[in-house]
């Protein structure tokens, strides 16, 4: 997954903005995108295992 922060002028609220690789979020500020993405990737590098039936 790309994961890019970037500054944008499209939303005066939320200039700051997260692209997920064809999705993107906004954020009021930089802290908030960063805090989201640092979040996002320890969810994605968090080991998921699998329960086995049977």
């Amino acid at each position: 997954m790309n994961i890019q922060v970037s500054a944008s002028a499209k939303k005066p609220g939320c200039p700051w903005q997260v692209q997920l690789d064809q999705h993107v979020v906004s954020f009021r500020s930089e802290a908030e995108a960063r805090a989201f993405v640092n979040t996002l990737q320890a969810r994605l590098q968090a080991p998921h295992p699998l329960k086995r039936s049977g």
